[in-house]
């Protein structure tokens, strides 16, 4: 069985029209001029502008942050002392960037575990939220108002239990929820019925 190819000798003809070509384009005076009428513009109103932009000197000043803003993590206390986290490893499930590293450990209460290892590596971090939305025991925030600071090695953005610990405080949260919280509701009145 043998195959055999034939050439084709038609060939196809391209005609090239020339693009009558102005002045202004062959230099781009045009966009140069549109160019330098905007810079212009913008610096006369920024010269005969009332009131002047206001410049923040950043490592000295500071803005407030918002309530909401998040920054560094910390880990809860509990009255003891002891981490509130539970090992329960929801925080690094939910966690996008896996950047989250639990390792638990038995705490001798057959109900209950803790984190024998807790590190966050902060330059994996994007700073969702997801870790403190997930945790179900008020362990873990993200409400310092701290950047990451600036790291030499990488190494040194990874945070472990202790540094963690040393930003936290005693959770005020209940857990298993606020007792009663049935009959509060029943008293306050839904503003969106009125």
């Amino acid at each position: 069985m043998e195959t055999t190819f034939r050439k084709r000798t038609s060939k196809a003809t391209v005609k090239v029209v020339p693009r009558p070509e102005t002045l202004n384009k062959e230099l781009m005076l045009g966009g140069i001029i549109q160019g330098l009428a905007v810079t212009m513009r913008h610096f006369f109103q920024n010269v005969a502008r009332e009131k002047p932009e206001v410049t923040i000197n950043y490592p000295e000043e500071r803005l407030k942050y918002p309530l909401r803003n998040r920054g560094l993590h910390r880990l809860m206390h509990r009255e003891d002392d002891s981490v509130r986290c539970v090992a329960c490893m929801c925080c690094p499930t939910a966690c996008p960037a896996h950047c989250i590293t639990i390792v638990a450990e038995e705490t001798g209460n057959g109900n209950e575990k803790r984190p024998a290892i807790f590190e966050i590596d902060e330059l994996r971090c994007i700073v969702c939220g997801l870790c403190v939305e997930a945790c179900p025991c008020d362990a873990i925030r993200m409400d310092t108002g701290e950047h990451m600071h600036v790291v030499d090695r990488r190494d040194d953005a990874i945070l472990g239990k202790v540094d963690l610990m040393k930003r936290g405080i005693s959770s005020t949260a209940v857990q298993g929820g606020e007792p009663n919280w049935q009959e509060r509701v029943k008293t306050v009145p839904d503003p969106r019925f009125r």
